[in-house]
């Protein structure tokens, strides 16, 4: 079996072949460090994006700020959105 660059570790995605994750994994490897903070800085707003799409259209009657709240729950969880955020409490109460 040919060596990898990820040395023997698992698939990343069932649906692509290790020789392309190895591809891959060397070209994270070889990006620098700007580029590394870029490419998760674009991940997590796709994340937020579709995290929000959800909320809209769970609660389409929801405005800014309850769609804010309910985001702040889904990431932080309620404890923690209701000590940051007190009026996130009257979401969870319904």
């Amino acid at each position: 079996m040919k060596p990898t660059a990820r040395h023997g570790a698992a698939n990343l995605s069932r649906d692509t072949s290790p020789e392309v994750e190895d591809r891959q994994v060397e070209r994270w490897r070889a990006m620098a460090p700007a580029e590394k903070l870029a490419l998760a800085d674009s991940a997590s707003a796709a994340v937020r994006e579709l995290a929000m799409a959800g909320l809209r259209l769970r609660h389409p009657d929801a405005d800014d700020r309850e769609l804010f709240l309910r985001y702040a729950i889904l990431t932080l969880g309620p404890a923690a959105a209701v000590t940051v955020y007190p009026d996130a409490r009257d979401l969870l109460a319904r």
